[in-house]
């Protein structure tokens, strides 16, 4: 037997625990096992790999690429290695981490994959319940909610699902001859056009965003940049304010990439440009590569038609900032740290 996860839409199927809502695996027929492949046919072996299921690969978590004094409390991995921060059972997190594959919920109903009984399949006024009854409480909950308390590595998978569940669901017409597509076989991530052999792979979007820094010029403190976009929409006070990003444009490289938005967005110069950390970010398929950079000259300009507002704050004196689990708190939090505070 194998586990999924389940997803709809964006939502993910959780169950309530003590410490928050927890991604459920759920355990799918075992038709779709390699060892069986030589003894079924070509629609069976397509059973696995047809439109609403994926195969997931496993995420690692930070430590197996940063040294452990690089792994700091603040950043969107650290629920990794908090025990503050997620207090469950270090083997709980290790068998949940490694996921194996996800399904929407159509599928499973489709395939009348047995599911928990689940509150609400819209979920959006359970997602921010505060009850302490943990009883058969299983609800859809938003990625963008879960990640401010998921280990890095599961965090991943589940935006790898997402995404990937997503991609199947827009590719299913063959982007060269217009003919119907179908999933590949076996273990190939790939919708494969039957007439033209056209083969249709899924497709990330990299996207940067900067963190630019200064002296206050009065005072010393170190500022960051923070701006307010449009696409926060109307919300109320206080508002919610992000670094500069945007997406890399053909031709050019990251570093181009960070120049060009900035000038674009607030019309500063910028220096001793430099790469931290990546983040994979499904809304709707990109790669988030964040970097730091300092302050070269230059007024502050508004691209209007993107932001509202944008200003150096002191780190003592932040507005509201993205929430945790993102790249963009990840960035501002290390230039916090980085002066002895913390958010």
């Amino acid at each position: 037997m194998t586990s999924t996860f389940i997803f709809n839409d964006e939502t993910i199927l959780c169950q309530k625990t003590l410490d928050g809502w927890w991604p459920l695996q759920v355990q799918l027929p075992n038709f779709d096992s390699l060892a069986d492949v030589a003894t079924v046919n070509d629609s069976e072996c397509l059973q696995a790999y047809q439109v609403g299921r994926v195969e997931l690969v496993e995420s690692l978590a930070p430590n197996h690429w940063k040294p452990d004094c690089c792994v700091t409390n603040g950043a969107a991995n650290s629920a990794a290695n908090s025990d503050s921060e997620v207090s469950m059972d270090v083997d709980v997190i290790k068998a949940s981490a490694p996921a194996t594959s996800a399904i929407t919920y159509g599928y499973a109903v489709a395939n009348n994959i047995a599911l928990p009984v689940i509150v609400d399949n819209t979920l959006s006024s359970i997602s921010n319940s505060t009850s302490d009854d943990t009883s058969d409480s299983n609800a859809f909950i938003t990625y963008r909610q879960l990640i401010t308390q998921l280990p890095m590595a599961l965090s991943a998978q589940l935006s790898q699902a997402v995404q990937l569940l997503r991609w199947q669901a827009d590719t299913q017409f063959c982007s060269r001859c217009g003919s119907k597509v179908s999933a590949a076989r076996l273990d190939e991530r790939a919708m494969v056009c039957k007439v033209c052999q056209l083969r249709q792979y899924p497709r990330v979007q990299p996207c940067v965003i900067t963190a630019i820094t200064r002296p206050n010029p009065q005072t010393g403190e170190m500022q960051v940049l923070l701006a307010h976009h449009h696409r926060y929409g109307k919300q109320s006070q206080p508002l919610q304010y992000g670094l500069i990003a945007g997406f890399v444009e053909v031709g050019e490289s990251l570093e181009h990439a960070v120049v060009r938005e900035v000038a674009e967005e607030v019309g500063l110069g910028l220096t001793d440009i430099r790469y931290v950390s990546s983040q994979p970010w499904p809304f709707p398929s990109n790669l988030m590569l964040g970097f730091r950079a300092s302050y070269a000259s230059g007024d502050i300009v508004l691209q209007e038609d993107e932001l509202s507002h944008a200003d150096f704050f002191d780190i003592s004196n932040l507005p509201k900032i993205p929430f945790k689990g993102s790249i963009a708190y990840e960035l501002i939090a290390q230039i916090v740290h980085e002066q002895g505070l913390s958010l």
